[in-house]
């Protein structure tokens, strides 16, 4: 019989009381479960989000004299980059800077060529042959005079054309290897403005293939380079305008949508760029470097694709200085462009299109 004053201890307990030392461990315990779910999830959504696909930027902005969009998918947004970019070329062949290469050179002074400006000099002279002078960065007396470019009055008569004739000419101008401009009569003067805003659009294009980029749009003033896809996953959609006599650039109208990627394209046009004269004649911003005078072609648009926008934009205002024949015998020599022509055929539109 046991003593209740003298308890014997027994030694087969299963379970022992809590003490106050062991209710951090019960805590711990209770709670471990939601606190490991937590961190589960936590480590998932950043794993997730750290594989997701980067968004896309949207940058735009004035440059040459007009509007650039540019949209593009990257988890930084570049447009300090972009605008520096932009305001490199715009210092190397713009002709409304007066502390540009290009106007210094057509004020005479002695200046070197940067490597942007020999790209697109190249380029103009590699067009030049290709269309037999129809491209000429030399025309801009011409223009000026015609009332397109800084100079503006009567129109010129047959006189003056043929005398302003005397300095034009693609092949009476050179860069030396130093980078000098040399041309037969000092006053001689050269307008990019033809390819400068192509040429913008590839520096930026090549900005972004430089920080890994794939999937671009950029667009300055109506000239595009898309590579890759859209914000949807497809590839991209640029219009083309419908030749409509708008002098204010108001109307939007399109007259066709291309379905395009990894190439660039440009399109000339003399629906919007022209006045008409008090005694009713139109007189067009285009002007042939072999006549001197404004064209009267068919043509009322030319889009063209070409591997650069630089390209693309040299040969849009050549074909429409050529006209749709001439035109036509220039693309037959170079499988590398593709092209939408717009044309009036008796009051008419007609499309000539060699895009697949």
């Amino acid at each position: 019989m046991n003593d209740p004053l003298n308890p014997i201890e027994r030694t087969d307990e299963k379970f022992s009381p809590l003490t106050p030392s062991d209710e951090p461990r019960s805590q711990w315990r209770k709670w471990h479960l939601p606190v490991l779910i937590l961190m589960i999830i936590a480590s998932y959504l950043i794993i997730t989000r750290r594989n997701a696909p980067a968004p896309y930027q949207q940058n735009e902005g004035a440059i040459f004299g007009t509007f650039y969009h540019i949209t593009y998918q990257s988890s930084e947004d570049l447009q300090e980059a972009i605008t520096a970019e932009l305001q490199r070329v715009d210092g190397s062949l713009s002709m409304f800077n007066q502390q540009s290469i290009l106007s210094r050179m057509n004020r005479g002074e002695d200046v070197q060529a940067d490597s942007l400006f020999r790209a697109v000099f190249l380029l103009a002279q590699q067009v030049s042959d290709a269309t037999n002078g129809a491209f000429d960065i030399t025309v801009a007396p011409l223009v000026n005079a015609w009332g397109f470019g800084f100079k503006n009055g009567a129109l010129p008569d047959s006189a003056a054309v043929d005398s302003l004739r005397q300095l034009v000419g693609f092949r009476r101008i050179s860069l030396t290897d130093e980078g000098r401009l040399q041309r037969e009569d000092p006053r001689m003067i050269l307008d990019c403005g033809a390819v400068a805003k192509g040429f913008g659009v590839d520096q930026v294009a090549n900005l972004l293939r430089a920080r890994g980029i794939q999937n671009y749009m950029v667009e300055i003033g109506g000239e595009v380079i898309v590579h890759g896809l859209n914000p949807k996953g497809k590839p991209w959609h640029v219009g083309v305008n419908r030749p409509v006599d708008d002098p204010e650039s108001q109307s939007n109208e399109l007259d066709t949508i291309l379905t395009l990627t990894d190439c660039a394209m440009a399109t000339s046009g003399n629906y919007r760029n022209y006045y008409t004269t008090e005694d009713g004649r139109r007189v067009a911003h285009t002007i042939d470097p072999a006549t001197g005078y404004p064209v009267q072609h068919s043509i009322l648009s030319a889009t063209v694709l070409a591997p650069t926008c630089a390209e693309a934009d040299a040969f849009a205002t050549s074909f429409m200085v050529l006209g749709l024949d001439r035109a036509k015998a220039v693309i037959a020599r170079h499988p590398e462009l593709q092209v939408y022509f717009i044309c009036d055929s008796a009051g008419t539109y007609r499309i000539f299109s060699t895009i697949q």
